[in-house]
């Protein structure tokens, strides 16, 4: 066998590995997300009570996310993605035992943790995913986000299943922390080398976390990614919810609605390296924004569940790139990727994560439903904003890097 055949075959193998974390990722959060009514109905609470519990898992990525850079630089993305891995494993079994006993505290303090998981884990796979687009030198980052939404359809798909079956959610996360534990111990042995990074003389340092915070363009991209993923995350929170408040459906129905809106995202990111390859990131942004805002006035407006099927279909399509080409832009610069994606992934998942529980609270005044239309004006914030996504340009690049790449 070749250096060369084998570099290409690790290569092949990191982007499996990294497809399958990201998937399991996914997985995991769905059987979360999908089954939102049902927690609400088990610990007896309101729409803006299960946001307080929601902001629990916030406020925990929220410490997480803007030291995920740092970790990773010292462990390496595979360590980091297995500890993000255990912690959120464990995390699923408190809460499946909170749940079990109906306590509120137990399963905010289980949130909590899953938070600081997630935040750690997600950091992680990005910095790997964009290693991998870079050394492959084509559009797949999508691909990899494709991977989160399929898992979810399937975590929202099998949670519908069990709904429906009368199987209680606390035995769902107990199986699902297994396969979590056991997909992140064993995915990421086939990730990209980590090497410390060396300075040679006259070389401009790595970008650390508080430079990358007072870089502009990056700080752009974050308020665009910021804007961008609330729509993502008002979707996955509370599509479900919205469904069974807002036209009546079932629980059973609600989780497919919701698994309609991630087949749709997920079908999207699938295409999505193609069309962003031929369209140019800033242009597919702005079309993803435009489709996001139409979606969710057809999903929310709609008098019946065929249109509004058809509505969370559209609102799916529109949500499905915006989180993956932030994370390019933020990783154009191979130098500085680690620190400028951890600074984007916490702008974006301030809206991702507090967003939806804030839905919540205004859920309470006018029900979750009609409370999804204030997501709008974030949509239109990132529409406008989308020109600070644009790819760096070649000779940029070199200068900051000091490479010939």
């Amino acid at each position: 066998m070749s250096i060369g055949t084998g570099r290409h075959q690790g290569l092949k193998a990191a982007a499996a590995a990294t497809f399958v974390v990201f998937g399991i990722n996914g997985l995991a959060f769905a059987s979360w997300a999908a089954r939102i009514p049902a927690v609400t109905e088990t610990l007896r609470i309101s729409s803006g009570q299960m946001g307080t519990l929601l902001l629990c898992t916030a406020v925990g990525s929220l410490l997480a996310l803007p030291t995920a850079g740092f970790v990773v630089g010292r462990i390496g993305t595979a360590n980091a993605v297995r500890t993000g891995g255990i912690l959120a494993a464990a995390a699923a079994v408190g809460v499946a035992g909170s749940l079990f006993a109906a306590s509120i505290p137990g399963t905010a303090v289980s949130l909590f943790f899953f938070g600081i998981a997630v935040g750690l884990w997600d950091v992680s796979q990005n910095i790997e995913g964009a290693d991998v687009e870079h050394k492959m030198n084509r559009t797949i980052m999508p691909q990899f986000h494709a991977a989160f939404s399929g898992g979810a359809f399937i975590g929202a798909i099998v949670g519908a299943g069990l709904s429906n079956l009368g199987v209680g959610l606390p035995v769902h996360l107990l199986a699902i922390a297994g396969v979590v534990l056991l997909s992140t111990l064993v995915a990421p042995r086939y990730f990209l080398p980590h090497l410390a990074r060396t300075v040679t003389a006259g070389e401009p340092k790595p970008a650390s976390g508080p430079t990358a915070w007072r870089d502009g363009r990056t700080l752009l991209i974050g308020v665009v990614v910021l804007g961008a993923t609330l729509t993502e995350g008002a979707g996955n929170d509370w599509i479900a919810k919205a469904s069974v408040d807002g036209l009546g459906t079932s629980d059973s129905t609600g989780a497919l609605m919701f698994a309609l809106f991630v087949l749709a995202m997920t079908a999207m990111r699938f295409l999505g390296g193609r069309v962003i390859d031929a369209y140019g990131r800033v242009a597919v942004l702005r079309a993803s924004m435009a489709a996001a805002a139409a979606g969710l006035c057809l999903f929310v407006l709609a008098g019946n569940v065929g249109l509004a099927a058809v509505g969370a279909a559209l609102w799916g399509v529109g949500a499905a790139l915006a989180f993956p080409m932030g994370m390019s832009a933020a990783a154009d610069d191979p130098q500085h990727a680690a620190a400028r994606v951890s600074v984007v992934s916490t702008l974006g998942y301030v809206s991702f994560l507090a967003g939806p529980p804030l839905l919540g609270y205004l859920g309470d005044l006018t029900g979750i439903h009609l409370a999804l239309l204030a997501i709008l004006a974030p949509i239109l914030l990132a529409l406008l904003l989308a020109g600070a996504a644009r790819p760096l340009p070649v000779e940029l690049k070199t200068a900051e890097t000091g490479t010939g790449r």
